[in-house]
């Protein structure tokens, strides 16, 4: 008999506890932490637009940035006449003598992406590897030979964005190319 005692009165405590908090109010759940804010751009400064076009974004020149490329490819401000800027792209622009200024730029595409190719794939033409980034090689068809012979171009893959560089041999030539891509970051 004590056993069924002891039985019924747990059972009725539990009954009563669970009427309990099945009565109260629930709490409210917490929200769920707000990502953290991206950093402000920083201010374009001075920079000088080409073609009535827009400064770059920090977000991209901080993968490549003028000072890299007058470094590697014997560009100055001289020889530069601006950059022109948009949300994932920065093509800086200079003056070479003799050559159309649509021509004669260094292109730097940073886009975020979920999946990142840890090499470009292009039918077109074969890359080599120098260092971390793949710097275009051969051209595999004589359409791309053109292409291949007008730019150089560089890819780097990173964690959820890539970078990639088109840099025209009339600004670069290929094994300044090949120095500017110790620079992609």
């Amino acid at each position: 008999m004590t056993i069924t005692r002891t039985l019924v009165l747990r059972s009725a405590a539990c009954a009563a506890l669970a009427v309990l908090m099945l009565a109260s109010p629930s709490r409210p759940e917490a929200a769920p932490p707000a990502p953290p804010a991206a950093p402000p751009p920083a201010p374009a400064g001075n920079c000088k637009t080409y073609g009535g076009g827009k400064c770059c974004s920090p977000d991209v020149t901080l993968h490549l940035s003028k000072a890299d490329v007058y470094q590697a490819c014997g560009q100055s401000d001289a020889t530069f006449l601006g950059e022109a800027g948009s949300k994932d792209t920065c093509k800086y622009v200079f003056k070479v003598a003799g050559e159309s200024e649509d021509s004669t730029y260094v292109q730097v595409y940073s886009p975020i992406a979920k999946e990142v190719l840890e090499k470009p794939t292009d039918p077109f033409m074969s890359f080599k590897k120098v260092g971390k980034v793949w710097v275009t090689d051969k051209a595999k068809s004589p359409k791309a030979q053109a292409q291949v012979a007008g730019s150089t171009g560089l890819y780097m893959a990173g964690r959820g964005f890539f970078v990639s560089v088109s840099a025209s041999t009339k600004v670069c030539t290929k094994n300044q190319a090949v120095q500017l891509s110790k620079s992609v970051k």
